[in-house]
């Protein structure tokens, strides 16, 4: 039965099958194949349903609302403005804006590829027009927009919560500091490739110009309630004040109320358009939810886990083996395999493995999706480079290469990650 999953759920990938029909085939293999196993399809349609029925699931959606809002809202325009105006002095400083605007939108959108997509469309143009070389450019917008996976709230983190029993406020606490080293460590390079390549300084000068003509003070007060939106989320988790599930709804209340009457940048007539855009994402992402947790009971009735820790264990006899042994899995399935179907089915894997290892499994899920952040920008699947692609007209597999550099410090702080279990936990 254990052969007939793994081989089913490997032939249909290959052939290219939807995700969500792999999931569910391979789920009901064994019953099909055995009458008497206790995981039959009734069973299964018991996993979809309990799944589903999870308030701990609510959290995704309504986050995902939230940043369809904010990114309508043109929101990531203002908090580069407030950056730009900072560290556009400094060499590298209008790409480390970049980084930096990322960081904080990752705080309202929790998705990768809505942070690349938003940050992107408005932060390119303009570094275009300084000089800047297109790839350069592609490649680190793509790069720094995985920090919309690891900096909280994140649609990743609440996906390892259900999977794994985690909390899930634990994780969003968690995902802080990691999120700025690896911010840091984007902006290094940066500042690296500009004293390398050089800038345009006069044209650089130009523009900040133009900004600082409004003042400072004019550009913080029309930021201020995009800044202050990761202040109410992380602050009301961090605090305890609301479960993560609440301050998903608080943080769409507050998009709509800043997009519609702060910032006038959505109508009320476009809510329901918007409510459509998310509905669309929400879909498939809910249903693949239902169906991963199904395939996790079905898994831990055929003892997969344990199997998979036994091999391990007895083929690596070191704790740090091991763990760069699972930083190279996830680095390999994060380059094929989208972010929430990767987590939902190989953290209930690789828990027990970890739990035996000592290590906190809020770090376990830490360092899984920081590897899940470096596979969105990975070639040949990477999904920011598909999404930063035509911002810069530049093909996604040559945007992949001049990631490289990029990669690497992302890896560099995956690394100090996964050895420095404190980075994690620090807060937590």
């Amino acid at each position: 039965m254990t052969a007939g999953l793994l081989l089913t759920f490997v032939i249909t990938l290959i052939m290219g099958v939807p995700l969500v029909i792999v999931l569910g085939i391979s789920t009901l293999m064994p019953g099909l194949i055995n009458s008497n196993f206790v995981g039959d399809v009734q069973f299964v349609i018991r996993g979809i349903i309990g799944g589903g029925d999870n308030t701990g699931i609510l959290a995704a959606p309504l986050f995902i609302l939230s940043g369809v809002i904010m990114s309508k809202g043109g929101i990531s325009q203002k908090i580069f403005d407030v950056f730009a105006y900072w560290l556009g002095r400094i060499r590298g400083g209008m790409p480390c804006a970049v980084v930096v605007t990322c960081l904080f939108y990752g705080a309202i959108s929790g998705s990768g590829t809505a942070t690349c997509a938003a940050v992107g469309a408005m932060t390119v143009p303009v570094l275009l027009s300084l000089g800047y070389d297109s790839k350069f450019i592609g490649a680190l917008v793509a790069t720094s927009a995985g920090l919309g996976v690891i900096i909280p709230p994140s649609i990743p983190f609440i996906m390892y919560g259900l999977a794994t029993g985690t909390s899930i406020g634990s994780m969003f606490v968690a995902g802080i500091i990691p999120g700025i080293l690896i911010a840091l460590c984007l902006m290094a390079y940066a500042v690296f490739y500009c004293i390398k390549h050089g800038e345009d300084r006069n044209q650089i000068d130009l523009t900040l110009g133009k900004l600082k003509s409004k003042g400072f003070w004019n550009i913080f007060k029309d930021s201020f309630w995009a800044l202050l939106t990761p202040v109410i989320l992380l602050g009301g988790i961090y605090s305890g004040i609301v479960t993560p599930t609440e301050v998903a709804c608080v943080s769409v209340m507050y998009a709509l109320i800043v997009s519609i009457f702060a910032y006038n940048t959505v109508k009320v007539r476009d809510v329901y358009a918007l409510l459509l855009d998310a509905a669309k994402t929400t879909a498939p992402l809910a249903l693949m939810l239902a169906l991963a947790t199904a395939f996790g009971r079905v898994l831990t009735l055929l003892q997969i886990p344990n199997t998979l820790s036994t091999f391990i264990m007895s083929n690596v006899s070191s704790k740090v083996g091991i763990l760069l042994m699972i930083n190279v899995v996830m680095l390999l399935i994060g380059m094929v395999m989208d972010t929430g179907p990767a987590i939902m089915i190989l953290a209930p894997m690789l828990l027990p493995l970890t739990t035996q290892l000592g290590i906190d499994q809020v770090h376990l899920g830490i360092i899984m999706v920081v590897n899940m952040a470096i596979g969105f920008v990975t070639p040949p699947f990477g999904m920011t480079l598909f999404v930063a692609s035509p911002l810069v007209k530049v093909p996604p597999l040559t945007l992949g290469k001049a990631a490289f550099p990029f990669i690497a410090t992302f890896i560099v702080a995956l690394l100090l990650i996964t050895f420095i279990p404190q980075i994690s936990l620090l807060l937590v």
